[in-house]
């Protein structure tokens, strides 16, 4: 990487953490979250005004940066580079949020003024949709078996065992922040887990 002279003292700040993030140091990831979170979060606040989709993006969106690390370029700020993850990162989920939007008036007969009318799915699986709903959570299981220690235990909590991430910060015994810095590495880690499997469609699992 090759830094230009028109970086701020800050996002050279920035770029120093990032250089430590990238050679695995965990207090490097935790420092960028917690210098961002709250800005990035109220970006994405304005965007979808839903104070849940906000966190659950903003969490995305350090997910993605923290996983590109090695992609970021210091020729812009290190806070340039992740707001505009963050911002692709709502847009993309802005319209896929409005491609679900469908309509159930059933006493519009004129659908062609609508684009049809869609079906909705039941909610109840049916026999081979629950038996494969199985199979994916036992292989998810056996690929986190293969994280270590604190990673696994972290991922089990989290979306075996669905505690919150304050939940989380009690169960272990540490700092909220480091709960979600470390969950990014966990993640992380794991994707590159299933990198290595050969079983398609790992996206899915996650």
């Amino acid at each position: 990487m090759e830094i230009t002279n028109n970086l701020s003292e800050k996002a050279l700040h920035d770029y120093a953490i990032v250089k430590k993030a990238i050679t695995g140091d965990e207090s490097a990831f935790t420092e960028l979250f917690e210098r961002y979170k709250e800005s990035v979060f109220f970006m994405i606040l304005k965007m979808v005004n839903n104070r849940t989709d906000a966190e659950d993006l903003m969490f995305e969106a350090f997910e993605k940066a923290f996983s590109s690390l090695n992609y970021y370029s210091p020729q812009f700020a290190f806070s340039t580079w992740l707001f505009k993850i963050a911002s692709n990162n709502t847009i993309d989920f802005i319209r896929k949020k409005k491609t679900l939007l469908v309509s159930i008036d059933k006493n519009d007969i004129h659908s062609d003024d609508r684009g049809g009318i869609y079906n909705i799915q039941a909610d109840t699986l049916s026999p081979e949709e629950e038996a494969i709903r199985s199979q994916r959570a036992q292989f998810m299981r056996e690929k986190v078996a293969l994280l270590k220690g604190r990673y696994r235990r972290l991922i089990e909590l989290r979306y075996f065992e669905e505690f919150s991430y304050e939940e989380i910060a009690v169960e272990l015994n540490i700092p909220i922040g480091t709960v979600k810095a470390q969950l990014f590495r966990a993640r992380e880690l794991l994707l590159n887990i299933l990198e290595k499997s050969e079983i398609a469609g790992k996206e899915e699992y996650l």
